[in-house]
């Protein structure tokens, strides 16, 4: 069982993640378009949702075991060389790298009218 954790936790380690062009963060932190943003150009405690995640199959796949899953709510809780968000109810670290493949929308806080676009 050992053996398997550590082939998946291996495996989630090589893989390459290319990335393309991406839009410059806003300064602020939100997200250009509400409807769709890279994980890594939120700010930390912002909630977000999970809308699609892009990658390799294998990537997807151990992500979406991890809980990173579409229509997911997390929280980015800190943000440096690697990115810690808490998904349900726990704390988990990816890279910055691997949550540029995430992309989000941002949660408006209770209460709060949606920005228009």
């Amino acid at each position: 069982m050992a053996a398997l954790e550590s082939q998946s936790q291996l495996a989630l380690t090589e893989l390459t993640v290319t990335d393309g062009p991406q839009p410059p963060a806003p300064p602020d932190g939100s997200c250009p378009k509400p409807e769709l943003c890279a994980l890594d150009s939120v700010l930390p405690g912002v909630s977000v949702r999970i809308k699609q995640l892009n990658g390799s199959t294998e990537v997807t796949a151990r992500l979406r075991e991890m809980g990173f899953c579409e229509e997911q709510r997390i929280r980015l809780l800190m943000k440096h060389t690697n990115i810690i968000c808490q998904v349900c109810n726990a704390r988990l670290g990816i890279s910055s790298q691997l949550a540029k493949t995430i992309m989000v929308e941002q949660i408006s806080p209770a209460g709060s009218k949606p920005r228009p676009t």
